[in-house]
């Protein structure tokens, strides 16, 4: 049997003007700033007028932890949200807009897949609507005056060997990584060694997904720290008075951008920080407009649980006053196998007992998500090779953990595959059995914050530091930073900080390798491992089977 591509099903979408979605979730159409005929960015002049509104009730997709094997995380959220509106719910979906860099790299693109996508799928995984361009541009713009502030004169007194601010561009380009800047004489200023990281690690990235409107977003870029005085002493992005003109470049990509399932259901597409450098999460301003709009809101966290799951909330849902109702885990029978030790070459193989093995992962993160006192259902995302007894194997795992675990047939079935796992979604969301809390106090120590995520989150014994990252800590502690969340930064494919240790590790130990203060964004980066912030392009990217057919259609981008 043959299977249409994922840009073949998007391209016969029969879409709708993005008025008409707009009118589902009641926006008038003067609010509505269309990019074209099927997306639009709603205004902040209407979402100032409904914050009196009473919110919807959020639900969470989260994952096990990613393996090549795929498990449809993006796809699962779009297909739970035309779930919830196939069953007469009022539903919106969240997610976060793609960057260039892995489209043009190795992942593709990031918009659900088969008859659970969004459209236009072209368009959201190359310029959309210009965010990451204004991103990029405003980070940008503040490099070039920092480096402008030193040349005529450096009234700030910056030590240029501690400039902390790196120039960012929304490619894979490892040649950027570490560069020689003002070079070639007097004329182009103090030569000093700089870099590149990619847009979604910037952390005006991560600020635009957490402010709340204009001026938060401003006082929130004034709170950066870009280089340090010859004395030590931090110098804010405010002290080169770069805050105000970034704001004016970022002012229309504050706005949400709302675009449309295959099934003609509303999706809010905004931000896309890293999800292992930053939180991962869409914007605030799109999920809080969402729920002030609709019953239900559907919004998807990066990675695996360990990552995405847990910066959504200890970070998200700390800093924006939002609490998940129910959280939907994803998981694959081909995952659960790769978890259980067999090669991706030979998962079309029925393996029962590498599922049962496998399932270990899963149960981690179940277990995890629930400790924050929400509700758990897993959701089968299906293949086709999947076998009955592979299936029923996860389905008898995740009763014995005290959940219910849901085949989910989104992928070929659009909505219809769903609507077993809609139904119990609003069965719970509507029962409101969660009793939701973040994992740590604000007030605990920065360090003890590192160390309940690594023996609560990944269950390691021991977080290893040297004296000079404990300092640093106590440092930011007395400076006032002590009440900040906590960003891990580790690998995505692992509870520990092992990419190829699989499964439900215990017995190990986080090395903590630097920690970065994100003064703006509100949070303490934490570095564990090799975290790239900047990637590089595989020995084939995928760009280099990219390009426009005869009739004009881009071919090769998914």
């Amino acid at each position: 049997m043959t299977y249409k591509s994922d840009i073949e099903i998007a391209r016969e979408a029969q879409k709708k003007p993005i008025q008409e979605i707009g009118a589902k979730l009641d926006i008038p159409t003067e609010h509505l700033l269309p990019y074209g005929h099927d997306k639009a960015k709603v205004s902040q002049e209407f979402i100032n007028s409904v914050q009196d509104r009473p919110n919807g009730k959020l639900i969470l997709v989260t994952a096990i932890n990613p393996t090549p094997a795929g498990e449809g995380k993006t796809t699962t959220t779009v297909g739970l949200g035309d779930g919830l509106n196939r069953i007469g719910k009022k539903a919106a979906i969240c997610i976060r807009e793609a960057s260039l860099g892995p489209n043009f790299g190795m992942k593709g693109g990031a918009a659900g897949g088969g008859y659970a996508q969004v459209v236009p799928m072209e368009d959201m995984n190359l310029h959309f609507t210009g965010d990451f361009h204004a991103i990029t541009s405003a980070h940008s713009l503040l490099a070039a005056m920092i480096d402008n502030h030193i040349y005529w004169g450096n009234e700030q007194d910056i030590d240029i060997r501690r400039v902390v601010w790196r120039r960012v561009v929304d490619m894979n380009d490892r040649a950027l990584r570490q560069i020689n800047v003002s070079l070639g004489g007097v004329a182009n200023g103090f030569p000093r060694e700089g870099g590149f990281d990619i847009t979604v690690a910037s952390e005006v990235m991560a600020i635009l997904c957490l402010a709340r409107d204009l001026s938060d977003l401003q006082r929130r870029l004034g709170d950066m720290i870009v280089a340090y005085r010859h004395d030590k002493t931090p110098v804010f992005c405010r002290d080169i008075k770069a805050d105000g003109a970034m704001t004016v470049l970022l002012k229309d990509a504050m706005q949400p951008n709302l675009v449309q399932t295959l099934e003609n259901n509303p999706a809010f597409v905004h931000g896309g920080p890293f999800a292992n450098i930053a939180h991962g999460c869409n914007s605030v301003t799109a999920t809080t407009t969402a729920l002030k709009l609709a019953d239900y809101v559907v919004t998807e966290a990066g990675f695996g649980a360990d990552l995405g799951a847990e910066k959504f909330m200890n970070i998200k849902c700390r800093k924006a006053g939002l609490a998940p109702s129910c959280v939907v885990v994803v998981a694959t029978v081909r995952a659960m196998k790769m978890n259980g030790g067999v090669a991706k070459a030979d998962l079309g193989a029925e393996n029962v007992e590498a599922v049962k093995k496998g399932c270990a992962n899963l149960g981690r993160h179940v277990a995890n998500v629930k400790g924050f006192g929400v509700p758990v259902v897993v959701a089968i995302n299906h293949f086709v090779t999947d076998t009955e007894a592979e299936v029923e194997a996860v389905r008898a795992y995740v009763a014995e953990q005290g959940s219910e675990a849901i085949l989910c047939q989104h992928w070929a079935k659009g909505s219809e595959g769903t609507e077993a796992l809609a139904r119990r979604v609003a069965e719970i969301a509507d029962a409101d059995m969660a009793n939701f809390a973040p994992l740590y106090p604000d007030e605990m120590p920065l360090f003890e914050k590192i160390e309940t995520i690594a023996k609560r989150i990944y269950h390691a014994d021991e977080v290893l530091a040297d004296k000079k990252v404990r300092d640093q800590l106590r440092a930011w502690e007395e400076q006032g930073y002590g009440n900040l969340p906590i960003c891990m930064a580790k690998t995505q494919y692992s509870f520990s900080t092992d990419p190829n240790l699989r499964g439900a590790p215990t017995g190990h130990s986080v090395p903590v390798r630097e920690v970065r203060l994100s003064a703006g964004a509100g949070f303490v980066v934490v570095i564990c491992g090799e975290i790239m912030t900047m990637p590089g392009l595989p020995r084939v990217p995928s760009a280099e089977a990219i390009h426009l057919n005869e009739a004009g259609q881009i071919e090769g981008l998914f």
